[in-house]
Order: structure tokens, then C-alpha cells, then sequence
């Protein structure tokens, strides 16, 4: 059986202010837990799961446009491993990768979480101003990430969280009506604007540009798509970019690309 993730009720008083000042991580501990119960009452089959929502703020009705990433190629393969559904990674199931003929390398679910925390924690994403995270798998399967999500901060809950959207298809959250991450239909061009210019990044790519001149330079009603890949090693090969671009002569990891390029954005918006 696959381990549920539930939040335990917390009653909010709004005399107390100090309940607004608790950081993510002293809040992620007493907010989300492992239910035991769930397993030994045989009920994963029927409820449903769920998260905390954390709100954002009110996105500014008169800006036409906004900022949209999608991470490709992200490694979250779920495998039966022992008696539990896992997602598989090079520390904990290296040996069975290799009796599988894989390449234990290239399990890295590590590098997506900490992409996925470079975007959503960022004033970028706090001011209103991302409209969507996209999450492209290795094996093609297409996830919805809701701004206003805050998932698990350690490694471990995040794969058990995947485990049980992979399965489930879809969480939802348990302070309001909102759908947190949801498994949708591919292509990820039919979420995509229409009026949008999707930049790819890549080391390998020969066009090597200075950030900042070229987010200030890109027009105001246009929403920015940036492509970074979440793998290992290799680049992304999707077809529906219109211009792949280098912002450093070094390689970078995906959550460094992605802090560089909210940066950029926030300056060019005046988001402090």
C-alpha cells in the first residue's frame, strides 16, 4: 500500500498574528504528515488526497501578461518496489535499476523538487505574476502545478506526494476548491497562450544572451513560456520553441536557471 499524505486540521486564531509569522518549513512540519491510519484501514482507495494551499497575491487585472515555466524531461518514474509504489532514484534503488539494465544516473526526482521550489517560492510567484508551472516527465505524462501550491520541502515527501498524483491523477486542496496539481493531456502547447514566446534554455545552444537585455526588450502584452530542462545530463529537443538561448557560458543546474530568470522578471516589473 502506498502511504497517504493528509493535513491535520489547524484552527486558526485571528486575534493571534503569530500564527501568519511561522516560516514554510515550521508550518510543513506540523501541517503535513504520513497517515499511518490510511494504510492500516485499507481507505487509499477512497479518499482522496489532498494539500495546503497557500494564497498569493491578487494577480493585477490590468497586466496582460505574465510568466509561464515548463520543466521537461523531469525524472518521476513510479516502480513497485518491495510491496510499495515508489518513485525511483539513483540513492535508494540503485541496485534495482541495474538488475533492470538502467542507468541509476539518471533518476534524479531531486532535481525537479528543488525546481519546482526555486519557482514557487520566488516574490515572482508570490506577487501574482506566474501563471503556470508545467511539468513534462520523461515518460511523457503532463502535470498541471497550481501556483498557489506549497509542496513538501524535504525529498522524501515530495516523491510520496508524486507517488500518490501519479496514481491519483489529481490533489486538491484542503482549504479551498482548488485543484493543486492535476494530470493533464498532451500536448503542453494546448495550455499554452496563444499570444506567447517560448524561449528554451540550453547550454549547448550557440546564441549566448545577456538576461536581462533580453527579457526587457521582449514587449509587455507578450507572455513569456521559458523551457528548462529538469534531467540529469542531456538538453531538450521540444519542437514548439521558438528560440533556444544560453544565459551563461557554464552549466547550471535547473533551479539556478530558473532563479536567474524570476530575477530578471522581477526587476523588469519592480517586484521587491
Amino acid at each position: 500500500m502506498v502511504r497517504g499524505y493528509r493535513i491535520n486540521g489547524v484552527k486558526r486564531k485571528k486575534t493571534e498574528k503569530a500564527e501568519d509569522d511561522r516560516s514554510f518549513e515550521e508550518e510543513e512540519e506540523k501541517e503535513v504528515i504520513v497517515d499511518e491510519e490510511r494504510e492500516k484501514g485499507g481507505k487509499d482507495e477512497e479518499e482522496e488526497v489532498q494539500l495546503f494551499g497557500i494564497p498569493t497575491g491578487p494577480i493585477d487585472q490590468k497586466a496582460k501578461s505574465g510568466i509561464i515555466f515548463v520543466l521537461e524531461r523531469a525524472s518521476l518514474e513510479v516502480a513497485k518496489v518491495g510491496k510499495t509504489y515508489q518513485i525511483l532514484n539513483c540513492d535508494d534503488h540503485a541496485t534495482y535499476l541495474k538488475k533492470k539494465n538502467r542507468d541509476p544516473a539518471a533518476y534524479r526526482p531531486d532535481i525537479i523538487h528543488q525546481a519546482l521550489l526555486a519557482v514557487l517560492d520566488s516574490p515572482l510567484n508570490k506577487a501574482g505574476r506566474l501563471k503556470a508551472v508545467y511539468v513534462q516527465t520523461e515518460k511523457n505524462v503532463l502535470i498541471r502545478v497550481n501556483p498557489h501550491v506549497r509542496i513538501p520541502r524535504t525529498i522524501k515527501r515530495f516523491c510520496g506526494l508524486m507517488v500518490q498524483l501519479l496514481q491519483k491523477l489529481s490533489i486538491r486542496a484542503t482549504n479551498g476548491p482548488d485543484i493543486l496539481l492535476r494530470v493533464v493531456k498532451n500536448p503542453v502547447t494546448r495550455h499554452l497562450p496563444i499570444d506567447s514566446r517560448r524561449i528554451g534554455l540550453s547550454y549547448s545552444s550557440p546564441k549566448v544572451v545577456q538576461l536581462h537585455d533580453y527579457v526587457t526588450d521582449a514587449k509587455d502584452d507578450v507572455n513569456l513560456v521559458f523551457v528548462v530542462g529538469a534531467m540529469a545530463h542531456g538538453k531538450i529537443t521540444a519542437d514548439y520553441i521558438d528560440d533556444f538561448i544560453s544565459v551563461s557560458e557554464y552549466p547550471l543546474s535547473a533551479a539556478c536557471c530558473i532563479g536567474r530568470i524570476c530575477n530578471v522578471v522581477e526587476r523588469k516589473w519592480n517586484i521587491l
